[in-house]
């Protein structure tokens, strides 16, 4: 699903943010991206959406070497990804409903079957009641649920997601955890960038270690270390 080769990213002037990153993730896995501030794990999934362009390396994502995509192919790529933020942004002049319906309006859906996508998809994930609610009036967790349920309405291959329980308390924290576990029951790899080591330890999930932009650990080979 995802294959990096010695990818890395400079930002001016000479900002070494990401060095020599080798990093497989197969279709269907859910991995935590782990790491104080600063070690890289916003740069990588920017990376993996195009978001930020490599300084050097090869970065394949369903078999294509998104560092040549452009055009439409680069569009295409994108349509593939789900992205959830810390920070939900969400339009807060549109209720709940419409804020997941415009993301499947924008790549041609028409408005009555985004609107269905999105009310089946709110439903689903607790918010039968919120579908009128604008964002202001909804709790963080409302709107980080809301949130995900965009990423999810064009039925992604793969969800990132940066930090998605950073501005949440920890009971909060844990079911939006717990959602994307259910997510990833339906086969859609995940990666979550988080320094949240508790939820991590709770979890149990694959852990890829960054630390001043590189990978430090990664708890699948370690695994398979001890195994062999």
């Amino acid at each position: 699903m995802i294959q990096l080769f010695r990818v890395s990213k400079v930002y001016p002037p000479n900002y070494l943010a990401l060095t020599d990153i080798h990093l497989q993730v197969k279709k269907g896995e859910f991995v935590f991206l782990s790491g104080p501030s600063g070690a890289g794990k916003t740069t990588l999934l920017k990376l993996l959406f195009r978001a930020e362009e490599a300084a050097g390396g090869q970065i394949i994502v369903s078999g294509r070497n998104i560092t040549r995509l452009k055009g439409a192919g680069l569009a295409r790529l994108r349509q593939e990804i789900g992205l959830v933020f810390q920070d939900f942004k969400l339009i807060p002049y549109m209720t709940a409903l419409e804020n997941v319906a415009l993301a499947a309006e924008v790549i041609g859906t028409s408005k009555r079957e985004s609107k269905s996508k999105a009310f089946h998809l709110l439903r689903e994930l607790g918010l039968k009641d919120k579908y009128d609610a604008f964002p202001p009036a909804l709790s963080g967790g409302e709107q980080q649920r809301v949130a995900i349920a965009r990423a999810l309405v064009n039925d992604p291959t793969l969800v990132l997601a940066d930090e998605p329980t950073g501005n949440l308390d920890p009971e909060m924290a844990e079911e939006i955890i717990r959602l994307f576990l259910r997510i990833h029951e339906r086969q859609t790899t995940i990666l979550i960038a988080t320094h949240d080591t508790r939820l991590m330890k709770q979890f149990n999930q694959r852990v890829v270690l960054l630390q001043r932009g590189r990978i430090m650990e990664d708890s699948e080979l370690v695994e398979s270390e001890n195994t062999s």
